[in-house]
């Protein structure tokens, strides 16, 4: 099945955009998922200024890129967070920080997403990516004791503040895929599962697929796959390590630092992991998925000019390594 590889920007922020398109474009990717920070795509400036988006293309263009999808990680993750502090005011935008009053930064939040859709619009792309934040996240270890009641409020309020940025998504028909991580309201399948049914199932809402969270988890991803085969509507493909279990590496990593090798687990250079990628690719596959698959390089311990390029072949090697099931179908069926 062919399927473009991307090369997701968000950890390439700190270079110029024009920088990352020549790299990828040198290193043989067929186009980018966009972060919305950095210079790479400045919402407020797309939306005000009628020639930014033209000159975006024009710089993809130059380097032979496409572009599906844009990112908004950083932003979405202020809509529902609880509490809101000094960790949200190291990502966000100063426009969306203001004056850092908790319910104030989600408003603003809330329609800068609203915005990320219009401006996804404009420049064609019909999905965006991105997190959710969850005013629950916080009760994870369920002490002091969490009743009930705590977490329904929890996916209520998700509804409310998402319900009327998906009415956005609706208007000018682009999607959002929630990418399934920790910290968010949906971070494994029992709350994706309350997620979905929280919004209706909404057409508006899917999944942005990234298996490195899983892993460390005990999730099966490729199952995840299957298991909402029809809500996977990106492909972010980061891989993660598990460390050997000795007594002392915890699953929750202990508050060590990326590459500290005390750590329970790490993210690795894509292929690197413990992702059992044919198993997923297989999946994908099955389900039909024909979207663009994303690197999402990340790897404290590599050099990132080596690791991007290195999986960037490891990847296109999976995307062809099973054919679709209506081609193994055809190929032996009788005339």
């Amino acid at each position: 099945m062919t399927r473009p590889v991307t090369l997701f920007t968000g950890q390439w922020a700190d270079l110029p955009f024009e920088e990352v398109c020549r790299l990828a474009s040198e290193w043989g990717y067929d186009g980018l998922e966009i972060a919305c920070w950095g210079d790479h795509f400045e919402v407020d400036r797309a939306l005000a200024d009628d020639s930014y988006i033209e000159r975006k293309k024009e710089t993809l263009a130059k380097y032979n890129l496409g572009v599906w999808t844009i990112s908004n990680h950083l932003v979405g993750q202020a809509v529902c967070d609880h509490p809101i502090d000094e960790r949200h005011k190291g990502i966000l935008p100063a426009r969306i920080w203001g004056d850092g009053e908790p319910e104030g930064v989600r408003r603003r939040a809330a329609e800068e997403i609203k915005n990320t859709a219009r401006a996804a619009a404009a420049l064609g792309v019909r999905t965006v990516v991105g997190f959710t934040g969850s005013s629950i996240w916080h009760t994870l270890a369920m002490f002091p004791p969490v009743p009930p009641s705590m977490i329904e409020a929890g996916y209520a309020d998700f509804a409310d503040r998402w319900n009327p940025i998906l009415d956005v998504f609706d208007e000018v028909g682009v999607r959002f895929a929630h990418e399934v991580h920790p910290s968010e309201i949906a971070y494994d399948y029992h709350t994706t599962v309350r997620t979905l049914e929280a919004v209706g199932h909404r057409p508006a809402f899917g999944l942005n697929w990234d298996p490195s969270h899983m892993v460390w988890q005990d999730l099966d991803p490729a199952n995840f796959i299957l298991d909402f085969a029809d809500r996977i509507y990106h492909v972010d493909c980061k891989d993660a390590r598990v460390a050997t279990r000795d007594g002392r590496r915890g699953r929750l990593a202990s508050h060590l630092a990326w590459a500290d090798p005390r750590r329970g687990w790490d993210f690795v250079s894509t292929g690197r992991g413990d992702v059992p990628w044919e198993a997923c690719f297989r999946a994908l596959n099955h389900i039909g998925y024909d979207g663009p698959i994303s690197i999402e390089w990340e790897d404290a311990g590599m050099d990132r000019l080596h690791g991007a390029p290195e999986s960037l072949a490891y990847i296109r090697s999976l995307n062809a390594i099973t054919p679709p099931a209506a081609a193994f179908d055809a190929a032996f069926s009788s005339e």
